[in-house]
């Protein structure tokens, strides 16, 4: 591996002074490379095994970038070597949130979630953590979510033996249950570990699951694992007001973030899926 980081180094005309491994989960190697002029963040992985992922992370932040909201890493190049897949970005340097950075945060979800399109999905496919996700376009919300979120990963969760019953009744009612507006440019898997700091107190938004989507799936998500206060959902909802009984619809949400989690990490997380499915069934 380290033959392959110092030839991409060479590829991308960075002078190596230090290699540095960094944590990035289960899916992508993750180093600093330090040079006398500028550090960049390097992610790897096998091209063969996650095809197209950084493609789509790329195109990802590029979108974010252009709503003007929220700040993302440069993206320097994005590539393949023998095997190898590999993101190249600019590595931001981490501080402690200003004092305004629940404001911050929250006018720059805003402005994130008033991008919108005709349509609900998105021009590609992406990925959400290592699984495959769908964004054929869609009408509607409620379309959009059943087909292209919930039925995907149930498909999958059957094929790993998960059993769930009254599917189509369960459906029904939650495309009743979801409120019929625009579609908003979400982050798509926004939790507490895919924002960062910068030295300046500014948040950062990095690791896309993009789509144009009900924007209450990015509120769910940041209720889903804690990390962000009750302060932040008050000043979203006096910035941009969301449909009534929004906070009875979390659960919603989260149902999809859950059956990734089923899927990507096993049987701890069926017992929360249920419950939900028997909410709606």
């Amino acid at each position: 591996m380290n033959a392959t980081l110092h030839a991409i180094a060479e590829l991308n005309k960075i002078q190596l002074t230090e290699i540095i491994p960094l944590s990035g989960g289960s899916i992508n190697s993750v180093f600093l490379l330090k040079s006398n002029t500028e550090d960049y963040v390097l992610k790897v992985n096998d091209a063969s095994k996650f095809p197209n992922m950084f493609d789509t992370e790329a195109r990802g932040l590029q979108i974010l970038k252009e709503s003007k909201s929220f700040r993302t890493p440069k993206i320097i190049s994005q590539n393949e070597f023998e095997n190898i897949s590999y993101l190249l970005i600019e590595y931001i340097p981490s501080g402690n949130k200003a004092s305004n950075f629940n404001e911050l945060f929250t006018e720059n979800l805003s402005k994130l979630h008033h991008s919108t399109q005709e349509f609900f999905g998105l021009s590609h496919h992406n990925y959400i953590g290592s699984l495959p996700q769908y964004n054929s376009k869609e009408k509607s919300a409620s379309e959009f979510y059943i087909k292209q979120r919930l039925q995907p990963q149930l498909k999958l969760a059957s094929q790993k033996g998960y059993t769930f019953n009254q599917l189509e009744k369960v459906f029904k009612n939650i495309s009743e249950a979801i409120p019929n507006e625009t579609s908003s440019l979400i982050h798509g898997d926004l939790w507490n570990g895919n924002y960062l700091i910068s030295t300046k107190g500014e948040p950062l938004l990095i690791d896309p699951a993009i789509s144009y989507s009900h924007r209450e799936m990015d509120i769910a998500m940041m209720h889903l694992f804690g990390g962000f206060s009750s302060e932040m959902f008050n000043l979203y909802n006096e910035i941009f007001p969301l449909s009534e009984n929004w906070k009875d619809r979390i659960s919603l949400w989260q149902l999809y973030y859950l059956l990734v989690h089923l899927n990507l990490f096993g049987s701890g997380y069926f017992s929360q899926v249920n419950s939900i499915m028997k909410q709606y069934s």
